[in-house]
């Protein structure tokens, strides 16, 4: 009986280890999910492309990273104010140049100074 090889693409297999490593996943999970067999092939593939799993130290350490990267509510609500505030910046900046076209527009066509002079005394 001839037993049928499966390859796996590169990326595949590298999408694979990526998997393996940054989750708790096990290779026989893993074998299963991605439809191939073979009981060192993830070892044999981090060989390969010069990787190492990580020790217990590397996954507490990303563990509690990756807990630190979820934001609170709080955080969450500064986000959205700060892109509202950005919006109303735009549309402020829009609106200032607006009334600037508006007041060249009316000194130009009416000859009449509205905007004061630098150094002119009160």
């Amino acid at each position: 009986m001839k037993v049928k090889v499966n390859h796996l693409s590169d990326e595949l297999k590298m999408e694979v280890l990526n998997e393996y490593l940054t989750t708790n996943a096990s290779q026989r999970e893993l074998m299963q999910k991605y439809h191939f067999g073979g009981n060192n092939n993830i070892t044999r593939w981090m060989l390969k492309f010069g990787l190492t799993a990580p020790d217990k130290e590397q996954i507490i350490t990303h563990s509690v990273m990756s807990k630190e990267v979820e934001k609170s509510a709080k955080e969450k609500e500064l986000e959205a104010r700060i892109k509202q505030l950005e919006k109303d910046l735009e549309f402020e900046k829009l609106r200032v140049r607006a009334l600037d076209i508006m007041i060249d527009i009316v000194e130009k066509d009416y000859k009449i100074p509205i905007r004061k002079k630098p150094g002119a005394r009160q």
